[in-house]
């Protein structure tokens, strides 16, 4: 399971809705908003029809490929998100449409691994940037390769390339974001080979293991690659530090053994346009004019949840702002470009059993879904928002609509008019909205005749409040059903109905034009 990263709650932040709608021919105006009369209904189905009829497979090759990967965002949490979202906005909630729900075409995504039923990270993001199902732990390695094995030329005849190096033979430019460490499963998956995931840096490995760590990976990528990897950003300044060196924000050494600053190798193994930046200053000064390559990493581990980035005391960019400048650097060639994007801290504030932090990030991918879209041509450029695996995550009970999606439940009135009230158990208490079937959120469920505690006087919109649930463990995990695929551009008409999850793969590669710039 991932490691779970606690960091420093701050008190709420404010969040925006998008403030621009993807082109009307994907999809149509999100139901009813505002007076509703009865026939609205009526004519907003009608209307989602004609929108329906009118739309028409791109069958062009693809320039562009851009596949963004919620980490842990299942169905429950694109659900409980866009009622978020269109309550922050001020609406009730559920007519809203997240950016990318409004893509036109959309899919399941089994991701079940090799070995796991419900899996971890590393195997489910080998399986869509590989096209094979993998080992739990396992990093873009076939499924024979052995647990801790610490041989490199055994890694090497195992490795399977991925999307990212394949993009790289072909002449395009390539990138990796994340609002993890640039070396956790999900990013490391992109442009890594390894038994074992957690072998962040030299110091993570067992004694004489000859793999490179992935720290190291990611500097010393093939020559190819070097030459393609235009942007890497997120965070784990430490996994690329010596343990002579102190981080320029905290009181806290590196994590290399070896002695090596990989971050000054990213700037002397790729020329003077190179750059790698740790805070908001450097991010802001790195431009397409003065820069090729950049590297930037924001914080000694995983960045700032979205909802605590403000108060970051050196300044981070949020995913929305790392997307574009990726963006606006690949763009600068003329082949094309293959962008990873990641809302790492999604799984983290589930595991965290803190439903507001992971919508919050949720809904913040949904933006840099939305800003990807606006800075690309859609007749060349295929974006898929997916996500690796789901969590434990429910929305329950009868809430009324536009009850506050992280309050406590009331119902609808039995007398129209009437005030709504709290929804209670057998034992007379309140319960959430959302839960957790397992997590840090269990409250001393009924024991020798206790109750569990009155949640009427308690905040449950408050940003730390962490949400029930019914099985008590120190950490929530994930879940194994299905999550969503939502596609939009060249060949996005390939994803359609139940797909394993490493279709996605060839999906992306069939849409891609590796060999041919006339196949249009």
């Amino acid at each position: 399971m991932p490691t779970l990263i606690k960091k420093t709650l701050a008190v709420a932040v404010a969040t925006t809705m998008l403030t621009t709608s993807i082109a009307p021919a994907l999809a149509a105006t999100p139901a009813v908003q505002g007076p509703e009369a009865v026939a609205d209904w009526y004519q907003a189905g009608q209307q989602f029809v004609r929108d329906a009829e009118r739309l028409r497979p791109n069958l062009r090759r693809a320039k562009n490929v851009i596949l963004f990967v919620g980490d842990g965002m299942g169905v429950s949490t694109v659900t409980a998100a866009r009622i978020l979202e269109g309550q922050l906005n001020g609406k009730s909630g559920e007519e809203n449409r997240l950016s990318f729900e409004r893509f036109p075409y959309t899919a399941y995504s089994k991701t079940y691994s090799w070995d796991q039923q419900t899996s971890d990270s590393a195997p489910t993001m080998t399986a869509m940037m590989t096209g094979y199902k993998a080992r739990e732990g396992m990093l873009a390695v076939d499924h024979l390769t052995a647990r801790g094995e610490c041989d490199p030329t055994v890694i090497t005849a195992h490795a399977l390339p991925t999307l990212l190096e394949q993009a790289a033979a072909a002449g395009k430019a390539t990138g990796v974001v994340t609002t993890a460490r640039l070396t956790h499963a999900t990013t490391a998956a992109t442009y890594a080979h390894t038994s074992v995931r957690d072998w962040e840096a030299d110091a993570n490995k067992p004694a004489g293991c000859g793999v490179k760590d992935i720290a190291q990976q990611l500097i010393e990528v093939s020559p190819t690659v070097r030459s393609s990897l235009r942007v890497a950003m997120g965070g784990g300044r430490t996994y690329f530090m010596p343990k002579t060196q102190l981080d320029p924000e905290y009181n806290k050494k590196g994590l290399r053994n070896d002695g090596r600053d990989l971050t000054a190798e990213w700037i002397n193994t790729r020329g003077a346009d190179a750059k790698y930046v740790w805070n908001r200053a450097g991010f802001n000064a790195a431009t397409p004019v003065n820069t090729n390559y950049l590297l930037g990493l924001f914080e000694n581990s995983h960045m700032q949840y979205a909802a605590d980035r403000a108060s970051d005391k050196a300044g981070e960019p949020s995913l929305t702002e790392m997307t574009e400048k990726a963006i606006q650097l690949l763009a600068k060639g003329d082949k094309g470009f293959f962008l990873h994007v990641e809302g790492g801290r999604i799984d983290h504030a589930h595991h965290a059993g803190n439903a507001k932090r992971a919508l919050l990030d949720a809904i913040e991918m949904a933006k840099a879904v939305q800003k990807a879209y606006e800075l690309t041509d859609p007749r060349e450029t295929l974006i898929i928002v997916t996500a690796d695996h789901s969590h434990t995550f429910t929305i329950a009970g009868y809430p009324h609509r536009g009850n506050g999606i992280v309050g406590l439940v009331s119902s609808v009135p039995a007398v129209d008019g009437a005030p709504t009230v709290l929804d209670k158990d057998k034992l007379g208490l309140p319960y959430t909205t959302l839960g957790y079937a397992n997590g840090p959120g269990w409250r001393d469920a009924l024991v020798s005749g206790a109750k569990r505690p009155d949640l009427t006087g308690v905040d449950t919109t408050h940003l730390n409040f962490l949400q029930e649930s019914a099985v008590p463990l120190d950490s929530e995990t994930h879940a194994g059903e299905d999550v969503g695929i939502y596609a939009t551009g060249p060949m996005a008409h390939l994803i359609h109905g139940s797909m394993e999850q490493n279709w996605i793969y060839h999906v992306m590669k069939t849409s891609f034009d590796f060999d041919d710039d006339n196949r249009r």
